[in-house]
């Protein structure tokens, strides 16, 4: 398996939904299909993700049609959804490496990893612990 860019819940989260980062991550998804680049992400993506939407739908911040639509929008995108059992232990290290609570940001990190490519998010908290540690982490806001 070959990846270009790994994207974590964070950055999908802000390509489907209005957020302060749904622009820069529009963006970068126009620019990674021009360029035809394979995007992965951990099985997990799936399962975040959808959780987010629903989450906003849940708490009034979306209407149920709006949900909808971004899930389906969100299961049109090119990502392939990768599971590899090995990643659970490169997690594991991973949070413990940067005093996470749990291993769901841990496990977009071993991906990146394992597929030796940049890991793209929107999450601020995980930026902020990782950034000056990793040099494969990017921010979101970031220029291509």
């Amino acid at each position: 398996m070959n990846a270009d860019i790994c994207v974590d819940a964070s950055l999908i989260v802000a390509l489907l939904l209005p957020e302060l980062y749904t622009e820069a991550a529009t963006n970068h998804w126009k620019t990674w299909m021009d360029k035809d680049d394979h995007i992965a992400a951990p099985s997990l993506l799936g399962y975040e993700v959808t959780n987010a939407i629903y989450r906003k739908v849940f708490h009034g911040k979306i209407t149920s049609d709006e949900g909808q639509a971004a899930l389906h929008h969100f299961l049109d995108l090119d990502i392939e959804l990768v599971y590899l059992p090995a990643l659970h232990g490169k997690a594991s290290e991973l949070a413990k490496q940067f005093n996470r609570p749990n291993t769901y940001d841990a496990h977009y990190l071993a991906l990146a990893y394992h597929l030796t490519c940049p890991l793209w998010t929107a999450d601020e908290r995980l930026y902020n612990v990782i950034k000056g540690k990793i040099n494969w982490v990017e921010w979101v806001e970031k220029e291509l």
